[in-house]
C-alpha cells in the first residue's frame, strides 16, 4: 500500500491550495483518512480527518479555512486550503487507516509529505 500526496507549493498569504493524496495497492477498505502537518521545530499535528461516511474533524487553527473531502471510489482524500497564512507553512502528510483483507487488522499508513510554504 502506498499513499501519494501532491499539490504543495509556494503561495502568498491569502491564496489557496488544494492537496491530494491517493492510496494505491492491495486495499480492502479505508476507514479514516487524514492530513497532518509538521512545521520546522514543531511536533506533527492533526489538521483534519474524514471517515468513510463523510464525518469530518478539524484542528482549531484551520477551522473555517480548510475543507477536507474524499472520493471513496478513487481512495483519494483532498484538502482545500483557503486564506492561507504564513503559520500554515509546513510539510503536510496524509494518513489512512487501511485494511488489506476482510479479516486483517486496520493499519495506519503515511504518505511522504508535500511542502506548503506561505510567504510574501
Amino acid at each position: 500500500v502506498q499513499l501519494q500526496a501532491s499539490g504543495g507549493g509556494l503561495v502568498q498569504p491569502g491564496w489557496s491550495l488544494r492537496l491530494s493524496c491517493a492510496a494505491s495497492g492491495s486495499i480492502f477498505s479505508i476507514n479514516i483518512m487524514a492530513w497532518y502537518r509538521q512545521a520546522p521545530g514543531k511536533q506533527r499535528e492533526l489538521v483534519s480527518s474524514i471517515t468513510s461516511g463523510g464525518s469530518t474533524n478539524y484542528g482549531d487553527s484551520v477551522k473555517g479555512r480548510f475543507t477536507i473531502s474524499r472520493d471513496n471510489a478513487e481512495n483519494t482524500v483532498y484538502l482545500q486550503m483557503n486564506s492561507l497564512k504564513p503559520e500554515d507553512t509546513a510539510v503536510y502528510y496524509c494518513n489512512a487507516n487501511i485494511k488489506i483483507s476482510a479479516l486483517g487488522p486496520v493499519r495506519g499508513y503515511w504518505g511522504r509529505g508535500t511542502l506548503v510554504t506561505v510567504s510574501s
